[in-house]
């Protein structure tokens, strides 16, 4: 299915670095896809407040949740203008000088006013994406939540549709000069994410096996 382009407002228009701004929502989703911790920011009391949380994507909507009794998700699904920004670091940039030293990397930052989920239905929906995107397979294998943890839990909906990314990838990009003069080395350190091996709670009986969900967990 063809996905609608990202259409940059005055403040989802990137002005640094225009020529690394990204238009493809594809794009955008599969930024999201990959992170796991979003930084969801808002205005409290007049001061900004900055809120990293899991985070879950269902088509063009991103779903945040946190405790009832959190001040910034109350403050925030009362209908108010929130940013919520992702990036993936994919490795360093050595230049020949320092000034042109950089990072690879992916990033979105998203402009929207959040919506508190309260219908049931799509409340226990918000919980299960944000669930299998934390940790795939956990919603159908461990406990679903009871109505006491469903009271206590707060979800937040945010529509995709103001966005901008940015994309930074290859080497470095020096100086003329540099290049000539500068007989030092340059080039990009890459950076991978690999899970480890699981780490059994030491209440488990004796030679629990991991489930395969844990087990093939792969970096995406």
């Amino acid at each position: 299915m063809t996905q609608t382009p990202l259409s940059p407002t005055s403040r989802s228009t990137v002005r640094r670095g225009k020529k690394r701004a990204v238009a493809d929502r594809a794009v955008l989703h599969s930024i999201l896809d990959s992170g796991l911790v979003c930084h969801l920011s808002t205005i409290i009391d007049g001061a900004p407040v900055v809120l990293p949380t899991a985070y879950g994507r269902d088509g063009d909507t991103l779903y945040v949740h946190g405790s009832t009794g959190a001040l910034s998700l109350r403050t925030a699904g009362a209908g108010v203008e929130v940013c919520v920004a992702v990036t993936l670091v994919d490795g360093i940039v050595y230049s020949r000088s320092v000034f042109n030293h950089s990072m690879n990397y992916r990033s979105a930052v998203v402009h929207a006013t959040a919506t508190a989920v309260t219908d049931p239905d799509t409340k226990w929906h918000a919980l299960k994406v944000v669930t299998d995107h934390a940790a795939p397979g956990s919603w159908d294998y461990a406990r679903e939540p009871n109505a006491k943890e469903l009271a206590q839990t707060s979800v937040l909906a945010i529509d995709l549709t103001e966005a901008a990314v940015k994309v930074r990838a290859g080497g470095p990009a020096d100086d003329e000069d540099d290049i000539e003069a500068n007989r030092v080395w340059a080039g990009v350190l890459a950076l991978h994410q690999v899970w480890g091996e699981p780490e059994p709670c030491e209440l488990l009986p004796e030679g629990f096996p991991a489930p395969e969900h844990v087990v093939a967990r792969e970096v995406r």
